[in-house]
């Protein structure tokens, strides 16, 4: 079954075509026939974070030029003479406005290509963004006559965590095969909108048994970013700080090692805090530094990646030896921290 996806959540634009089978032994694998994306990153460095109503323009312009792109690194794209749109496609993208001229302004290269189905992210994220990926799809699906089906995004995080994380695996492989995986699972998703802790029963069953009650951890570590006046997104930098800190044996020259909360640490759910952790970082800075030096960020971002990381491993744990799973997975954009990786 060949696959057009696309992904509008957030700051980033990203289409692809796979091609779905199952192997012999009854597993999934994918190739990848098609791949594009488009980063906001740049756009909305400037306001510390994600400005909806921007990502959502830039996804109107980006969507259609994207999809040219990633049907013709598939093979699958065919030019037409000029037809007329019909108006019920038309009026789909109404709330479009730039993916609407996009696709007048192409209409005579947007013949049915070889897609069986239609996946679009329509769940969560950024509204005004999803709308973007949701209408367009939903437009191609009438004018293509195929099937369009919505996909919960951490779903996807979780699922992707069963696919290869080498690059050389993807580029060396025609396939893609998911990893095997034992039920029941706990899946860990930690990204800038979502800290959630998941059992998973079966493909498609899961139960959710703890999530933040406030902040989002990847939400904490951009905000704790912007205190210490680092660019966005606030993660990665986070991170660097902190590896820094701990390599270079800079706890000797920092003025006055930060101590902060593990907020939940020990209550008796699968609930996550983060909001109390940043406003920890803040009394800190206010109190304790005047001028905030080098050493002074790597020692704050040292132990707040600390006290994030002891609260998510903590919990997991404790949620995998209660429910007695087979397999953690870790996923979201925070998964990449090296710091989780080695001490989970």
């Amino acid at each position: 079954m060949k696959i057009l996806s696309i992904e509008t959540s957030c700051d980033e634009t990203a289409l692809s075509v796979v091609d779905a089978q199952k192997t012999a032994d009854g597993r999934l694998s994918f190739s990848i026939l098609g791949n594009v994306l488009a980063s906001q990153i740049a756009l909305h460095r400037e306001y510390g974070g994600v400005f909806p109503a921007l990502a959502k323009r830039e996804h109107g312009k980006a969507i259609i030029p994207l999809l040219l792109e990633v049907l013709e690194q598939a093979g699958m794209k065919k030019e037409t003479s000029h037809q007329d749109i019909p108006q019920e496609v038309l009026m789909m993208l109404d709330r479009e406005p730039e993916a609407k001229e996009a696709v007048l302004a192409l209409s005579a290269l947007l013949a049915k290509p070889n897609i069986d189905l239609i996946a679009v992210t329509n769940g969560p994220g950024l509204e005004p963004a999803l709308w973007v990926g949701v209408s367009v799809a939903k437009a191609l699906a009438t004018l293509w006559d195929i099937p369009v089906i919505g996909v919960n995004h951490m779903e996807g995080h979780a699922l992707g965590s069963l696919l290869p994380h080498e690059p050389s695996e993807f580029l060396n492989s025609k396939f893609l095969i998911f990893k095997k995986i034992q039920f029941p699972a706990l899946s860990l998703l930690v990204s800038g909108g979502h800290t959630e802790l998941v059992l998973v029963k079966d493909f498609g069953v899961y139960e959710k048994i703890g999530q933040t009650v406030d902040d989002a951890c990847g939400e904490a570590f951009d905000k704790v970013a912007r205190m210490l006046e680092l660019p966005y997104p606030g993660g990665p930098e986070i991170s660097r700080l902190a590896e820094l800190f701990s390599t270079n044996h800079y706890p000797l020259e920092a003025k006055n090692l930060p101590s902060f909360p593990r907020p939940m640490l020990h209550s008796k759910n699968y609930d996550f805090s983060f909001s109390g952790l940043k406003t920890a970082v803040l009394y800190y800075i206010r109190d304790n530094v005047a001028m905030l030096n080098e050493i002074d960020k790597m020692a704050i971002a040292h132990e707040f990646q600390n006290a994030v990381v002891d609260v998510l491993v903590a919990k997991t744990i404790r949620a995998a030896e209660e429910y007695n799973v087979k397999d953690i997975l870790v996923g979201g954009g925070v998964a990449q921290n090296k710091t989780l990786q080695t001490v989970l």
